[in-house]
């Protein structure tokens, strides 16, 4: 009886595998909903929208963004967690909602690693410090100095509690025996808007929303977060090299959709994001924004979350954050 049996499933693991493989060539067959974790405006819903642009001409269906900021993107991330598992709910996932969010959350009701499904990683994007030009600073060095000696003056915005500009300036104040006040947002425009005002002094920020304010002098920029100095800022030295040795904070962008979507989907969605990060257009119009475009496929992507919440973890436990 086991001969029989066993062909039996074999039976049904073949036909399981050619309805998968005729559901990815009838997908998409509706349009499919992109969520944003941020608000609209910077980094990550600019790159969300050329993404879901590409999508559209490529797939033949409208691919529409809808922006889902708050809890430190969680409420993004549970939006795609209780969607149907058919490959139409995608997320514009960042290593701040992935990542940070799990490890400072006591609980959340969805799991990273059981509920979503990795797509492809997309890109690498360094922070650049930014500040308003009523500091009296010009360099990272003399911004430890100032601080030093204005002990609780200055002020830092962030897109949230554990994002990645929140890191970046936990970590810098850790390493340089500091302590700014941490103003939090809902996304980087608004942020943005208050560093640009003078409200809050400076901001830990992504190339799109910072790179412009520099170059037009409505910002000082003081250092780049990277190991090395971007292509697209040069001229600007690492905070490593400035006066915080050993110094790098570097977050990932990547696509997402929900556990149980059949694999010939997701190996669909994650061959398109490939070939937009390989079109010269994409390069070129994010030439300027300070990023690495980065493909990686969904098990690499997979594991590499898997790897980063435990070391992750620890890293936040050093700098003093604990889950809430």
């Amino acid at each position: 009886m086991r001969p029989i049996r066993s062909s039996r499933t074999l039976v049904i693991a073949v036909f399981l595998g050619f309805a998968a493989l005729a559901g990815a060539q009838e997908y998409p067959s509706k349009p499919i909903r992109l969520i944003v974790p941020l608000s609209p405006g910077g980094l990550v819903d600019t790159f969300a929208r050329t993404l879901g642009q590409h999508l559209t001409d490529r797939l033949g269906q409208p691919v529409v963004a809808d922006n889902r900021p708050g809890a430190s993107q969680a409420i993004a991330a549970e939006a795609l967690a209780r969607s149907p598992a058919d490959g139409y709910t995608l997320l514009l996932a960042t290593q701040s909602g992935i990542i940070s969010t799990t490890v400072l959350r006591k609980s959340l009701p969805y799991d990273p690693v059981r509920d979503l499904a990795p797509v492809a990683m997309l890109f690498e994007s360094p922070l650049y410090l930014v500040v308003h030009p009523s500091v009296p600073v010009n360099s990272v060095a003399e911004l430890i100095r100032f601080a030093k000696a204005n002990p609780g003056k200055l002020s830092f915005a962030t897109i949230g509690t554990g994002t990645a500009p929140h890191l970046g300036a936990a970590i810098f104040m850790q390493m340089a025996g500091l302590e700014f006040l941490h103003v939090p947002y809902k996304g980087s425009a608004a942020a943005m808007s208050d560093v640009l005002s003078g409200q809050v002094h400076m901001m830990f920020e992504g190339g799109v929303s910072s790179l412009p304010q520099v170059r037009s002098g409505k910002l000082k920029g003081l250092g780049t977060t990277a190991l090395r100095r971007t292509e697209a800022m040069p001229g600007m030295p690492t905070i490593a090299e400035a006066g915080v040795p050993g110094y790098e904070v570097v977050t990932w962008f990547g696509l997402m959709t929900v556990a149980g979507v059949p694999r010939p989907i997701i190996d669909k969605l994650s061959t398109e994001a490939r070939n937009m990060l390989q079109r010269p257009e994409t390069k070129e119009k994010f030439k300027s924004a300070g990023i690495e475009l980065l493909w990686m496929s969904p098990d690499a992507m997979g594991e590499r979350i898997r790897v980063e919440l435990p070391r992750w973890t620890k890293l936040m436990r050093d700098i003093g954050l604990q889950p809430e």
